[in-house]
């Protein structure tokens, strides 16, 4: 091989090096930070739901619905701040809604068995795991299934406020399977444009917001998925 080739093979092999090595540390930090967010989701919803101190005056009063809704006031939040955010910020604010998130699950130990409540957990750790090891991985382009998964997602959010009305067995049956679709497919999705969206060229700050919130992306469409699942095997009390 021409020496002068040679140096740049050898540049560009570094270089890719470099990138993986980078991308694989980021791909990383994000799943820290989603491990970490539901470390602490669970410690919340596990201490309110077993402390009748606690869980009485939040889920028999009108404040359940605060509860409820704050979450989502949350990742609105996030969507729009997110740039205007540091990196700092950003964090401690993933860190505060999971620990909303964890007040407004408080009541899965109130209604389902502990036993249940695992079984589950793991269940749905393992379809995320493989699903999200999935969109690492494939080579196929999969950001064409982005606008069906968006539809789908916004057809469950109508769906299931309409059925907090209807109260309806049947319509909740439906709205838990197509969720579980859709968010399994959202997890492969999110995933390869996690990876995607890294680049070694942007500075330590908006790879760190970037890590955050991909971090909220998987994170959502974990707990979706174990409250979807949660219907088909969880055990009440």
């Amino acid at each position: 091989m021409n020496p002068i080739n040679q140096q740049r093979y050898g540049a560009a092999v570094g270089s890719q090096a470099m990138f993986d090595e980078g991308l694989r540390q980021h791909m990383l930090r994000v799943y820290n930070y989603m491990g970490i967010g539901l470390v602490i989701t669970g410690i919340v919803a596990f201490i309110v739901g077993s402390t009748p101190a606690l869980y009485v005056p939040i889920f028999q009063s009108p404040l359940k619905w605060v509860v409820m809704l704050a979450p989502l006031a949350f990742v609105f939040f996030f969507s729009f701040k997110i740039q205007t955010m540091s990196a700092s910020a950003a964090q401690m604010t993933f860190w505060a809604f999971c620990a909303v998130m964890g007040l407004s699950m408080a009541s899965v130990f109130l209604v389902f068995t502990g036993t249940s409540i695992a079984r589950t957990f793991f269940i749905a750790a393992t379809m995320f795991g493989s699903t999200s090891l999935y969109g690492y991985v494939t080579k196929r382009d999969l950001s064409r299934m982005g606008s069906f998964l968006m539809m789908g997602l916004i057809g469950v959010v109508i769906a299931s406020v309409v059925n907090i009305f209807l109260g309806s067995s049947a319509l909740q049956f439906a709205i838990s399977v197509i969720g579980i679709v859709v968010f399994v497919g959202l997890t492969a999705y999110d995933t390869q444009n996690i990876k995607e969206q890294y680049s070694e060229n942007y500075d330590q700050e908006s790879n760190q917001k970037l890590a955050v919130f991909g971090a909220l992306s998987l994170y959502l469409n974990f707990v979706n998925i174990f409250q979807l699942l949660l219907n088909f095997t969880g055990e009440r009390e």
